[in-house]
């Protein structure tokens, strides 16, 4: 799902080189998108708690209205197991919103990791290793 959007999102947009990318989580064959609502985003983060779930990151380099290239990344991301007064907390935060899974590991979301497997920037929204070595031209080289 996460390569789909983002393949639709790189040829949505008309451009020599346009990039797409798309997050998200999946637990128990599960996907977990953006909350609706504070409720739906403590229901995420609950099922989260103490358990590890995948975070998908698909990217898609689209020009001329042609994909030039795609990939996904895959992070496993291990919760720590959290009470409903921290649960309350985050969901409080409003950070969940527009968020896969409900949570932003850049924010204050860290504080329900326990750790990760793989590429911390695919957790963020964007593989950039990944998407530097689809198109490593994207760097301007150095003398």
């Amino acid at each position: 799902m996460a390569a789909e959007n983002a393949r639709r999102k790189a040829l949505a947009v008309p451009g020599e080189l346009v990039l797409g990318a798309d997050t998200i989580v999946a637990l128990d064959g599960d996907i977990l998108g953006k909350p609706r609502d504070a409720a739906q985003a403590r229901e995420y983060l609950g099922r989260l708690t103490g358990r590890r779930h995948e975070v998908v990151g698909g990217i898609a380099l689209a020009g001329g209205g042609e994909i030039l290239a795609a990939d996904v990344v895959v992070t496993s991301v291990d919760f720590r197991r959290v009470d409903q007064a921290t649960l309350d907390w985050y969901v409080g935060t409003g950070e969940w919103e527009g968020r896969a899974g409900g949570y932003a590991i850049q924010g204050r979301g860290a504080a329900l990791v326990a750790g990760i497997e793989g590429d911390y920037l695919n957790i963020v929204g964007l593989p950039l290793a990944r998407l530097l070595e689809l198109r490593p031209g994207l760097l301007p080289s150095t003398p």
